[in-house]
């Protein structure tokens, strides 16, 4: 998972900037409560802003420096910058206005235009600072609001003011918002001479704070939690229907994954939040007081599933419920506020799916994954495991810096107190060996892939993982010997495998200059303006002379994976990516790779259920199921790229329309975009 990358940052995170700004200023930047990189900002004496940004994030991380001036307005009289992104490629950057023209260049994006009005470039590679900019021009402008280059438009919000204990005492601040930028708004923590104090991202997962404040950290992050479920729990009671008495969908071809069959003209009669009756539509008649809708003979399915999650931003939640999914799995976040996320998704004052959530566990050192879990010690290990299963969680989630000879001793305890083990391979192991000493499944494919290059590549904590990948995955495809008996290996340890193949596509298939992975080509056009230059995890650049091994390196993941299916490995889709949306690109590359249709949607709904254990609630449409469905104006089993055609959905029994959330996110709804068009 990627936290924080450049736009993301650019959107929340700030300090201060102008009169208020001190000659240099330093904040430090953490990632669940770990040091990971800091901010250093200068003025000169020029009056000219002068940026050093850096964080190191498991090998890879932003780093950069950046200048700008400021016109008298706040907004941006020029910019440069320099450094490497997260996947450390490098790039330059450069905004200037001359003659009332603004233009702008960097790796993705080379753009100008005439300014009638004061307007606010947001470069793409931001550091934090320059949203301090935007935050202080906003509060000189007219009613806070600007145009935002290169499209877009911005406009601030205060939320409240508080007093917290710094390191040298009382400090006065304010929670800001800025609305406009992405999906949802952004919070910022403002001084009361306007200059940021700190930027709370994730839940607390990626922080940039002053270095006086830091002990006030916890408090800032229960201020802000609370009034981000303020926000959730408006948007939640606007935008959920639920019926009076029971609902009765009519005329609908309901899809079973039991035997893969999709049959028309069937009934499905709902009390509460679960499933009475299922038959077809001459056998079932409205009840007295039931709310009826009709299908139109529109695909009918359970609800789909996103079993690799990492609820981060407010509208991840929402974006999920928009795209059908209703059943999720969460496999690192921050266990001090997740937990009443999921509460509050259960309890419906949030949007969101229902979640499973998985313990994440790493090793300490200069890779470890951002989690406050590490453990170096059996001891240590077991207390992980313990304080995990105490909480509810049901799964563990191990990383690439533990100690290969603590992982056995987790798996074993994990198992005794009921939970499944999966994780990423760690480093110096292969994933044969982290299956042998008790792994129940894999994330990402990536970790079949290596495991052909091991010994060779025995260090996965760095970006390695993926380059080695790009060059030498198509050394060995499916019909090579290693490569079936692996799979033989897979299929008789009864491994899962959860591949986040769009994701692999948006490395190896994408476009190293483009903001738009593969999967969300078609759709990203329809989000907020900003919100899309951000969507990219990142492809990567071949180093010369492999672009054909790079080329080679997807489609033979392809083949592979489908050669896996086949021998009946267990695959569970997951993103690790973009909430909702990329769930579908990554069931339309299970139907690329060529698993049928029919299958896919299975994969999608039934399987996940059983594999987490929750099949008795879940995963069909049936009596006595929860009622969670997806009504989708197309064919999936004869055409994927139909999943994305999602009408209505229905969690526990209460109705949603993609077509308002997504309206009220920003985005245009699907059915407003084809008839623009």
């Amino acid at each position: 998972m990627r936290f924080a990358g450049p736009l993301l940052l650019s959107l929340v995170l700030s300090t201060a900037i102008g009169d208020a700004l001190a000659a240099r200023r330093e904040q430090v930047v953490l990632m669940q409560g770990n040091v990971a990189g800091k901010q250093i900002v200068e003025t000169a004496t020029d009056g000219s802003i002068q940026v050093e940004y850096h964080f190191s994030d498991r090998g890879r991380g932003d780093r950069s420096k950046t200048r700008w001036r400021l016109n008298p307005d706040g907004t941006l009289a020029d910019y440069s910058g320099s450094g490497n992104d997260y996947l450390l490629n490098p790039f330059e950057e450069r905004y200037q206005v001359s003659g009332g023209r603004a233009s702008w260049k960097n790796p993705s994006e080379q753009g100008e235009k005439t300014l009638a009005a004061p307007a606010f470039f947001l470069p793409l590679q931001a550091p934090p600072e320059v949203s301090g900019a935007l935050a202080r021009a906003l509060l000189q402008a007219p009613d806070r609001k600007l145009a935002i280059l290169p499209a877009g438009e911005a406009r601030l919000e205060t939320l409240g003011e508080h007093e917290v204990i710094g390191k040298n005492g009382p400090v006065k601040l304010s929670l800001q918002r800025i609305v406009g930028l992405d999906f949802t708004p952004g919070s910022l923590w403002l001084r009361s001479d306007g200059s940021t104090a700190a930027a709370i991202y994730a839940s607390g997962w990626f922080v940039v704070i002053d270095t006086e404040l830091q002990d006030a950290l916890p408090k800032l992050l229960e201020l802000q939690e609370r009034a981000d479920a303020s926000w959730g729990a408006e948007f939640a009671q606007r935008l959920t229907h639920a019926p009076k008495g029971p609902l009765l969908i009519r005329n609908a071809r309901l899809y079973d994954p039991r035997d893969l069959r999709a049959t028309a003209g069937t009934s499905v009669l709902i009390e509460g939040e679960r499933i009475v009756r299922v038959a077809p539509d001459a056998q079932l008649k409205a009840p007295a007081g039931a709310e009826v809708i009709d299908a139109n003979g529109r695909f009918l399915m359970p609800g789909l599933w996103d079993v690799h999650k990492h609820y981060a931003s407010i509208q991840d939640g929402a974006l999920d419920i928009a795209a059908g999914v209703t059943s999720a799995r969460d496999v690192a976040n921050n266990f001090d506020t997740f937990p009443e996320r999921v509460k509050r998704f259960e309890a419906g004052t949030e949007i969101g799916p229902r979640v499973i959530m998985a313990g994440f566990i790493d090793g300490p050192g200069p890779y470890a994954g951002p989690t406050k879990m590490l453990v170096d010690t059996p001891e240590e290990a077991l207390k992980a495991v313990d304080f995990y299963a105490d909480r509810g969680y049901m799964q563990i989630k191990t990383y690439s810096s533990l100690k290969p000879e603590l992982f056995p001793i987790i798996a074993d305890r994990a198992h005794a107190r009921g939970l499944r083990v999966s994780g990423h391979v760690p480093a110096f192991m292969s994933a044969r060996q982290f299956i042998e000493a008790g792994a129940d499944e894999l994330q990402h494919f990536l970790f079949v892939e290596l495991n052909f290059m091991y010994p060779r590549v025995q260090d996965t904590r760095t970006k390695a993982r993926l380059t080695e990948v790009g060059e030498h995955a198509h050394e060995f495809p499916p019909e090579k010997a290693e490569v079936r008996e692996f799979v033989d290996f897979l299929k008789r340890h009864h491994t899962v495998l959860d591949p986040t193949m769009a994701l692999a596509e948006d490395l190896y298939a994408g476009d190293p200059d483009s903001k738009t992975p593969p999967g969300l080509r078609g759709v990203a056009e329809r989000f907020p303006p900003q919100a899309q230059r951000g969507l990219s995890w990142g492809a990567l650049k071949p180093p010369h002379g492999k672009e054909e091994a790079y080329r080679q390196a997807f489609p033979t993941m392809l083949r592979l994976l489908k050669t896996v299916h086949d021998a009946g490995v267990t695959i569970l889709p997951g993103t690790d990516a973009l909430a909702g949306y990329m769930l579908h690109a990554e069931l339309e590359v299970y139907s690329r790779a060529g698993i049928a249709n029919a299958e896919v949607l299975r994969l999608a709904t039934l399987t996940p259920a059983q594999v987490l254990g929750v099949d008795k609630d879940r995963g069909v449409i049936a009596p006595g199921k929860l009622a969670d469905l997806v009504l989708i104006d197309g064919d999936p089993l004869r055409d994927m790229s139909d999943i994305r055609k999602v009408d209505l959905v229905f969690k526990g029994g209460k109705r949603y329309d993609p077509a308002e959330i997504e309206q009220a996110l920003g985005i245009v709804p699907r059915k407003a975009a084809v008839a623009a068009n």
